[in-house]
């Protein structure tokens, strides 16, 4: 059953270089073939309250292999940088 990881960026960015980092320590990782990027910081088009400032749907064949990546010593190491340059919020999604 697939799965999903949306991280929600609340407000701007608060630290462009820490921010820059995490895409680089991101881009330096092994690409996790599970890991299907459905959307990454698109147009947003609020059909209901307020928009945040940025959203990434990621997909994954199970929830275990989505929080197998979110939990991963790669990812872990670089989201200590996405904290710092900017405040989100992440969930899993289990799908139909």
């Amino acid at each position: 059953m697939a799965a999903y990881i949306l991280f929600i960026r609340e407000n701007p960015v608060r630290d462009a270089a820490e921010m820059a980092t995490y895409g680089q320590m991101n881009h330096s990782n092994p690409p996790d073939p599970k890991l299907s990027a459905l959307a990454v910081y698109g147009a947003i088009d609020a059909l209901e309250g307020a928009a945040p400032d940025g959203v990434v749907l990621l997909q994954f064949p199970t929830v275990e292999d989505a929080k197998a990546w979110y939990n991963s010593p790669g990812y872990q190491a670089a989201s200590v940088h996405r904290k710092k340059g900017a405040d989100y919020r992440a969930l899993i999604i289990q799908g139909l």
